[in-house]
């Protein structure tokens, strides 16, 4: 099989305050964990993060590790552990209020952080982890230090009021790969002109950045991959869906698990999808991933 893959989530941990009770989040949190829970056989995943020192940070810590997620890069320092209040409608769709100056807004780069970067095959990292100073340059100091080979991939977090035209062109000079849904191309669309459907509008980003490859994804429309010439657009699997936090994260680690290993493109946007639709069907972000997904 050849040596692992190195994965790694890059940005904020913090705790989903759900109406009945906390449950373990952050996007490049759930997309770590997805990621073990998918390729923990071919691959040794990492989060690169911070947590305070208190029962949420501790928390925090035990959940990466049953989750099989190394914490050897997530410090400890005195701000508190993230947390952010999701409120659910009736489609189990979320919104999100985020408490300020949390642990991951005092990410550091260290020579610990650049023996990893330096190792990475695949690092996913957002624009929400980057509205604090100390983090935007933490993180993008990480990608910059990652391998030309290595998948660079930017999910794109429109969490208001921690977006910016600077945040989203800044993060998209270091990506390769692109990540992002039906609510944010809309913001990408005025930002660089974009013109014309969907396809055409991916193709122009593609094009301006340089990307291998970017991932549309679209709700219960489905998803659209695109990598080189080619274009796979696969239909949504039906699910009861119970919430969405979190599998929007599972499909990127599904994507950066697909292209990694290289495979036929309609077969990974087919198993992401597959993927994200047991998330929706699940509580919280994180679920143990059934052993078919492996």
């Amino acid at each position: 099989m050849g040596p692992k893959k190195v994965i790694v989530g890059l940005g904020e941990l913090l705790w989903d305050l759900f109406p009945d009770g906390a449950r373990f989040g952050g996007a490049p949190t759930n997309f770590a964990c997805s990621a073990a829970g998918l390729g923990s056989e071919r691959c040794d995943v990492y989060l690169a993060s911070a947590v305070g020192i208190d029962p949420l940070g501790e928390e925090a810590l035990a959940a990466l590790v049953q989750r099989n997620v190394s914490t050897s890069h997530v410090a400890r320092n005195h701000r508190p552990t993230g947390q952010v209040h999701v409120r659910l409608d009736g489609q189990g769709h979320a919104s999100y209020e985020f408490e300020p100056d949390a642990a991951w807004d005092r990410l550091e780069w260290n020579a610990g952080w650049e023996q990893l970067a330096k190792r990475t095959d695949a690092v996913c990292f957002g624009t929400l982890g980057q509205r604090s100073p100390d983090s935007l340059v933490a993180i993008r100091r990480f990608v910059a230090a990652t391998p030309a080979t290595a998948l660079r991939i930017l999910d794109i977090n429109v969490r208001m009021p921690f977006i910016s035209d600077e945040a989203i062109l800044g993060s998209l000079k270091l990506a390769n790969v692109l990540k992002l849904n039906d609510q944010e191309l809309p913001v990408l669309e005025p930002l660089f002109g974009l013109t014309g459907n969907p396809v055409a509008m991916l193709r122009q980003l593609v094009d301006r950045f340089g990307l291998r490859a970017v991932a549309f994804t679209r709700g219960s429309e489905g998803a659209i991959l695109i990598r080189g010439e080619e274009v796979s657009e696969e239909q949504a699997v039906a699910t009861a869906v119970v919430d969405t936090v979190g599998a929007g994260d599972a499909f990127t680690a599904a994507l950066a698990i697909g292209l990694l290993h290289g495979g036929d493109l309609q077969a990974i946007n087919r198993k992401c999808c597959e993927v994200a639709a047991y998330v929706c069907s699940q509580s919280g972000a994180t679920p143990e991933m059934p052993s078919r997904f492996r």
